[in-house]
């Protein structure tokens, strides 16, 4: 039986898929099979030869040390858009604390506690924290997955004129982004357009400080900016000098820092995008059924390393096998198998980059020896038998 350790505490519903599936949850496992997390950090962290895979309940992966797990055939997985509810409700909230001083009128309004004349100060002192309505505003969205295009969906119905840019948009979230989603050909023509501009993308090389002092400069004057998605996504440097010179009226962010706590013109909120009892519950859950069907069957979903693959079992064995994306994999495994006059019911073989993922269903058992030939393949990092 495999063994799948936790490193966080993880909702009950997402155990019980584990035990449903068959595999047996042990914290005290030296040598686990699967890690089921959530903000455990683990780049220090040594991992067992047998370690299948890491399944991360929630979207980032920063906590992870995926390069090294891609090296040793380790699958890691995340909850793309599990979370995707709670992070849209707390944009809307954004998008409203953006315009209108709401955290600085109720803090001030605390301040008048123990006077006698509240009513009227607060009548005289309200106009310090009016601002404008969203709707009839423009909202520049950039990244239209799962979670942009519900946020941008939601603006609409908000009465929001929504722009959006995604040069890397998935087949299906194009399919269900909102027809009224207006398409910006570069980043230059959403900024100049944009009252408000949200940023929902992963943080990688590419994205780091995408938000910087010239983007910050194209920008309308006035701008409100949100992010809800990484904090690495916006040089804090840059947006301070920006909030200071009234370029930005607002900033509104989900990841607090020493220089944003209590800055002036920030918002900042201690990272609760997906700080919901559902969220948490449906996070734990698409968590454990893919590190149950990846450690079963061989599938991968939702993986930020290798690439997607599911496909449906059929024959008697099934091997998996990670390796480099080079040529003549494939012809490499099928000599081995077809020399052993072996029949092979079912494949599939997908590429990610670098990196490749082949899965071959056999009419018959596999022995020690064929198994060994195709790990002794050149370029393989991994290979199962299930």
């Amino acid at each position: 039986m495999y063994k799948i350790k936790t490193m966080n505490n993880i909702s009950r519903q997402g155990l019980n898929v584990l035990s449903a599936k068959g595999l047996m949850v042990d914290n005290e496992a030296e040598a686990p099979d699967g890690l089921l997390i959530r903000s455990a950090k683990l780049h220090d962290m040594q991992f067992n030869d047998n370690l299948l895979a890491i399944a991360r309940a929630g979207v980032g992966t920063d906590n992870v040390p995926v390069e090294r797990c891609t090296e040793a055939g380790i699958v890691v997985l995340n909850t793309a858009g599990a979370n995707a509810q709670a992070v849209v409700e707390l944009a809307v909230c954004a998008l409203v604390l953006a315009s209108r001083d709401l955290m600085g009128g109720a803090l001030w309004v605390n301040s008048l506690a123990g006077r006698d004349d509240v009513e009227a100060a607060v009548e005289a002192g309200k106009k310090a924290f009016v601002g404008p309505e969203i709707r009839g505003k423009t909202l520049g969205v950039i990244g239209l997955g799962g979670i942009g295009s519900r946020i941008a969906k939601t603006a609409i119905a908000l009465g929001m004129e929504v722009v959006g840019y995604d040069p890397y948009i998935s087949v299906e979230a194009a399919w269900h982004l909102h027809s009224d989603v207006q398409h910006a050909e570069d980043l230059a023509s959403l900024y100049r357009v944009s009252d408000y501009v949200l940023v929902q993308v992963h943080h990688n090389e590419k994205t780091h400080h995408m938000i910087d002092a010239p983007a910050l400069a194209a920008m309308k004057d006035g701008v409100r900016v949100i992010n809800l998605a990484r904090g690495g996504l916006v040089d804090e440097d840059a947006m301070l000098a920006a909030l200071a010179s009234g370029k930005v009226t607002r900033y509104v962010t989900d990841f607090p820092s020493k220089k944003l706590a209590g800055a002036k013109g920030v918002v900042a909120f201690p990272h609760l995008g997906a700080s919901t009892p559902e969220s948490e519950e449906k996070c734990a859950v698409m968590a454990a059924q893919e590190l149950a069907d990846y450690v079963n069957n061989g599938n991968i979903r939702n993986s930020v390393n290798m690439p997607e693959l599911v496909l449906e079992r059929a024959g008697v064995v099934r091997v998996c096998a990670i390796h480099d994306n080079v040529p003549r994999m494939l012809n490499a495994f099928l000599n081995i198998i077809g020399g052993a006059n072996i029949n092979v019911e079912h494949m599939q073989n997908r590429a990610r980059g670098p990196v490749a993922y082949t899965v071959i269903d056999l009419g018959s058992p596999i022995g020690p020896e064929l198994v060994q030939a195709i790990r002794d393949v050149p370029h393989v990092k991994r290979v199962r038998i299930i």
